[in-house]
């Protein structure tokens, strides 16, 4: 089992690139409707409430807390994974790494959508369909995988 400390690192590693990876596909799945920052300005709607789900436009206030709520959310599971996996030797494969950032992914989904009030969902539902909400944690789960190999090489 790793330590609290190490799994912070992982988690802030693999979760920073799981944000970006996941953030890059949000702009794009949001840029091919010609609203290229709304899903992000969405997930700031837990500060800003229905305002932040119908802001189109790239926004310093709406996209910057958007994506540092994102940012956080994708530390907080990098974090989680970390601890889950991060001290079994398979981890370091390829396959197995990618099959325990597939299952971290799932839990976050399912934590974000079934057990989560609906005030805290991640937001950028209301803008996106089902198949781009599959995109998305599927780039996530890509960055928590990349991340958290590139921590077991070190």
């Amino acid at each position: 089992m790793i330590t609290w400390k190490q799994a912070l690192r992982e988690g802030a590693v693999a979760g920073s690139l799981a944000s970006l990876l996941s953030a890059a596909y949000l702009a794009a799945a949001g840029g091919r409707r010609g609203e290229t920052a709304a899903p992000l300005n969405a997930v700031s709607h837990w500060f800003f409430g229905d305002r932040a789900l119908r802001e189109d436009e790239p926004d310093l206030l709406y996209t910057v807390t958007g994506y540092l709520v994102h940012h956080a959310a994708s530390i907080f599971w990098g974090t989680l994974h970390a601890k889950a996996w991060g001290a079994r030797p398979e981890a370091k494969k390829p396959l197995p790494a990618a099959a325990g950032a597939i299952a971290a992914a799932s839990v976050a989904s399912f934590v974000d959508y079934q057990l989560t009030p609906k005030r805290l969902t991640p937001g950028f539902e209301h803008r996106l369909g089902r198949p781009e909400m599959v995109n998305v944690y599927a780039c996530f789960a890509l960055g928590l995988a990349l991340g958290s190999m590139l921590m077991k090489k070190r």
